[in-house]
């Protein structure tokens, strides 16, 4: 009997969590695998400059904050920040012209694609200064995403395709373990020589 009910209590657990799961809304969703993109990215853009970026949790999880470099550490840095707004899911981008353009996400049916589109912006004189209109996230795979973003200045559209691979994290070199190695060899000999010299004499 009492197998039966341990039974039973793990069966509602699975349910429970299957609906919870099930229960997350489309945003909520894409914020998940948008997060998956955590850690420092490389390559370059359309025009062939090189990009460097990275993505990072911020407000307690709550927020996944990108940094953006283009054409060069001399560059000016470009801030993004993802989050959530009830059902939906908004990026806002602190851009290099100055103004503050908020976008709205859609994603594909398989979740893999997420697509912001411009609604409102703070700092933009008029519809015909120059801001970010769109930004497309590609995620390829877990080392390989790209980013598409869409400019526009009085009726002109400026679209840039960022080609994007994870940058792997830094390990020491075999020159750096070296020394190290070295140590640990010498270390028995050391001992050995230690044992010899304290050991008593015979008479």
């Amino acid at each position: 009997m009492r197998s039966i009910r341990v039974c039973l209590s793990l069966l509602l657990l699975l349910q429970f969590n299957a609906t919870a799961a099930w229960a997350k809304s489309s945003a909520e969703r894409s914020l998940d695998q948008l997060k998956t993109l955590i850690g420092s990215w490389s390559g370059k853009s359309s025009d062939g400059k090189p990009v460097h970026l990275s993505f990072r949790n911020t407000g307690a999880g709550s927020a996944l904050l990108s940094e953006f470099v283009v054409g060069g550490p001399k560059s000016e840095e470009m801030i993004s920040v993802f989050h959530l707004d009830g059902d939906s899911l908004l990026v806002t981008h602190y851009c290099s012209a100055g103004n503050q353009p908020r976008m709205k996400a859609t994603a594909s049916p398989d979740g893999k694609t997420i697509s912001f589109d411009f609604f409102d912006a703070t700092n933009l004189v008029d519809s015909d200064s120059g801001h970010m209109r769109s930004v497309v996230i590609a995620l390829l795979d877990a080392h390989h995403h790209t980013e598409t973003w869409t400019f526009i200045h009085h009726g002109k559209v400026t679209k840039q395709v960022f080609d994007l691979w994870r940058r792997a994290s830094p390990s020491r070199s075999t020159a750096e373990r070296a020394p190290a190695q070295g140590l640990l060899m010498a270390l028995p000999l050391n001992r050995t020589s230690r044992t010899k010299e304290s050991s008593p004499r015979k008479l």
